[in-house]
């Protein structure tokens, strides 16, 4: 497994990164996470030499710490690299830093985390950071070795980014990165300017979601016909990959197929070349024309106090809008039951608060609810 190394040292985290928000589970839509399924996935990856591991507090609805800790608990801690996040979302008060910060120690079994996150270091959060002194407190446990590399994790735009720079001698910055958000939401100028401040970069949602590993039909038959043997979901990570600035890129694996050509891809890697490039450019500007809604599924909106399963909606509806098949779509619609159907919506906004993508969740649920009725209808 190919690494960049980090800055100099000797510390060798991998290219390839195991992102664990999205672990198999025991059953869809439950945040219950498949123990042997999941081992077998940690196991094949470190086998072949993925040794960072990226997990956060919220992820799985708390479940995917102690995942992780117990997955890894088997092999020596300095032959891996363990990365964890502070969700000052759910910071009320400054005691809460501290505690939450303990907490992931022990659900983890560890006595220091490798890389450390301030999660969703954007705008909106980033008073908190500064009312509630976390980054002093994040700097103590550094200085105490419960920290060994601080960074953050960002959602915003250059400008934003621009401001947050100068609070810190940041070690990383993780950030989301795909050849389409390369231009959509300015990733190219956000890695340009970490670039710029000599700041390694960790790369989140190279393949946003999981819907650069199917896209639409004709931007898949782009890429099938350029390279008929490589998947498209290799297509993307390379793409994040071939930016010489990135550290470690991330990928939420859920089944061993995912696993197993990830670890070909990044076991084999190559830039892309110029005209790979352009194929993919291609293939971009074509699935661009195609996309409704730039929803990830990282389900940071959820749980919807009216019931609504937000991700599952945006999901069925942007799947709709590249294949325009409506009788799958109000199929799949209906199955989800009427309480988690966008008609549900009260459109309280509390979920868009908490969007990364910055989605206005109540206005997409009205469209999709009146897309719908009028599918119904004809």
């Amino acid at each position: 497994m190919i690494s960049r190394g980090y800055r100099g040292t000797d510390a060798k985290p991998s290219l390839l990164g195991f992102g664990c928000m999205r672990l198999p589970l025991l059953q869809a839509g439950k945040p219950d996470i498949d123990y042997p399924l999941a081992q077998k996935l940690i196991d094949y990856a470190y086998a072949h030499g993925v040794n960072y591991f990226d997990t956060a507090y919220v992820y799985h609805e708390g479940l995917s710490e102690q995942f992780i800790g117990q997955a890894l608990r088997k092999y020596p801690r300095d032959s891996y690299f363990l990365a964890d996040k502070m969700p000052m979302w759910k910071v009320t008060n400054e005691s809460q830093v501290d505690e939450i910060f303990q907490d992931q120690l022990k659900r983890c079994g560890v006595d220091y985390f490798d890389f450390y996150l301030c999660h969703s270091m954007e705008s909106r959060n980033l008073e908190k950071f500064k009312k509630f002194h976390v980054i002093e407190y994040l700097n103590q446990k550094k200085a105490e070795g419960k920290i060994r590399r601080l960074g953050f994790s960002f959602h915003d735009t250059p400008a934003v980014l621009r401001t947050i720079l100068p609070l810190y001698h940041w070690d990383f910055a993780q950030i989301q990165l795909n050849y389409v958000d390369w231009k959509t939401q300015d990733a190219k100028g956000q890695y340009e300017l970490l670039q710029k401040n000599g700041i390694p970069v960790v790369v989140m949602e190279p393949v946003r979601g999981g819907a650069l590993a199917t896209l639409c039909p004709q931007s898949a038959e782009i890429l099938k016909k350029a390279e008929p043997q490589a998947s498209l979901a290799s297509w993307a990570v390379r793409f994040a990959a071939s930016q010489p600035g990135v550290m470690t890129v991330l990928s939420g694996m859920s089944s061993a197929e995912q696993v197993i050509d990830n670890v070909h891809t990044f076991s084999n890697f190559t830039p892309l070349s110029g005209q790979e490039l352009k194929t993919l450019r291609q293939a971009a500007e074509l699935y661009k024309s195609y996309l409704t809604i730039p929803c990830t599924g990282c389900r940071y909106c959820m749980e919807c106090p009216s019931g609504v399963d937000i991700p599952a909606v945006f999901k069925l509806y942007n799947e709709y809008s590249v294949t325009h098949r409506s009788q799958e779509f109000i199929e799949g619609y209906r199955a989800l039951g009427k309480e988690k159907q966008a008609a549900s919506c009260a459109a309280c906004g509390k979920c868009a608060a908490h969007c990364p993508q910055h989605i206005e969740i109540p206005d997409r649920m009205k469209e999709i609810r009146e897309k719908v009725e009028k599918l119904l209808s004809e």
